[in-house]
């Protein structure tokens, strides 16, 4: 019997999960993809290539030349559940990027950013796994700003106890969900009292329903500073829309940058996946220089959410075996190999799992003899 227990075990460890599927499951579901500028329509490729190597059932509805300004683009975005974006840059004459706008056209209120040590990166720090979830619609964000004076302009930061509130609810239901153990909310309430006084009033009321996991405060200067000198405390961030810009690309550059980091945005009836970090990189566009890992991360953040799991499994296991094996490697990870490369390499080690995936559903009986 406890050979039998141990052996039971042993398979937990190694990933063999059960997922039941609903009839019907198996038909292609349809995401909308935008390529944008820069990097974006390679690294766009390089998923779509893995996806058709995988036999994954998704049909991209790709947007070619989209502009979030041209209203008939601008409704095409509601059309499915899930986008898929590669980058996108500000408009001549537009205070933000286009994604910006999405998030308050489609509601997307909150953005969470896995920053986490991938097996076979030298970095400074190792073992960094932190969750940054940020809101997505108001802050500074908010893009209510005039010249009040010639020379002097005043930008106003928006925060609403709603908006707060209701971000919070998604982080602490995210670390529960997650079985994260501590929620770090990040603030300049010492400073602007009443705009980040409210944000905190918003997190320690949500606090209150979770007395099981463990919540802090802290000052953005001092959080910037912790981050690099001791990553290790912090397990989810929750924080408003400015801070957590800064936060999510301090915590990226430490586990290893924005070609390996995803992101996704997530709302009551729409989601969006994108690079954590939405480098547009120009400097590597169109060279076959770039690092399709974040978006691929991504990817398998959309699969999961879409009721996909083992795919994204699947794509996860091959994407951080590739990376742990050093082998291939694009430039901003050290090494010289190109996009297609890389693109390659995945897809043989999707080949190698056909038939014999480490990821294949069993189910284990466990008897006493």
């Amino acid at each position: 019997y406890k050979r039998q227990v141990h052996g039971v075990r042993q398979l937990l460890n190694k990933g063999f999960k059960t997922y039941l599927h609903r009839p019907g499951d198996s038909e292609p579901r349809r995401v909308t993809l935008i390529e944008g500028v820069g990097v974006g329509p390679e690294i766009c490729k390089s998923v779509q290539s893995v996806f058709e190597a995988a036999h994954i059932p998704i049909k991209f509805d790709v947007l070619k030349d989209f502009s979030f300004y041209d209203a008939a683009s601008r409704e095409l975005l509601k059309k499915n559940e899930a986008i898929l974006l590669g980058v996108l840059a500000p408009k001549k004459g537009s205070k933000y990027t286009e994604n910006t706008e999405f998030y308050k056209f489609l509601n997307l209120y909150a953005n969470i950013v896995h920053c986490f040590s991938i097996p076979g990166f030298e970095r400074r720090h190792k073992n960094v796994d932190i969750v940054v979830v940020r809101e997505n619609t108001e802050g500074e964000y908010s893009g209510v700003e005039h010249e009040v004076y010639p020379g002097v302009v005043e930008s106003l930061k928006i925060i609403t106890y709603e908006s707060s509130l209701r971000i919070a609810e998604f982080g602490f239901e995210y670390a529960y969900l997650a079985g994260r153990k501590k929620v770090t909310a990040v603030h300049k309430a010492n400073i602007m009292k009443l705009a980040d006084g409210l944000f905190l009033e918003a997190v320690r009321e949500v606090a209150k329903k979770y007395p099981f996991i463990q919540y802090e405060e802290m000052i953005i200067d001092n959080c910037a500073m912790q981050l690099v000198k001791n990553p290790w405390q912090f397990d989810v961030m929750l924080l408003p829309n400015l801070y957590g810009s800064i936060v999510q690309n301090i915590a990226t550059g430490i586990t290893g940058g924005p070609g390996l980091t995803a992101g996704a945005n997530i709302g009551t009836k729409y989601s969006l996946f994108e690079q954590g970090c939405r480098h547009t990189g120009y400097d590597i566009a169109n060279k076959n220089l770039a690092n399709p890992s974040a978006l691929l991360f991504a990817s398998i953040l959309m699969l999961r959410r879409l009721g996909l799991p083992r795919f994204g499994d699947l794509l996860e296991h091959c994407l951080q075996t590739t990376l742990a094996e050093q082998k291939i490697r694009t430039m901003d990870i050290g090494g010289t190999n190109t996009t297609v490369e890389f693109t390659n390499e995945m897809i043989r080690k999707i080949e190698e799992c056909r038939g014999k995936n480490p990821f294949k559903a069993s189910y284990i009986k466990v008897t006493k003899e």
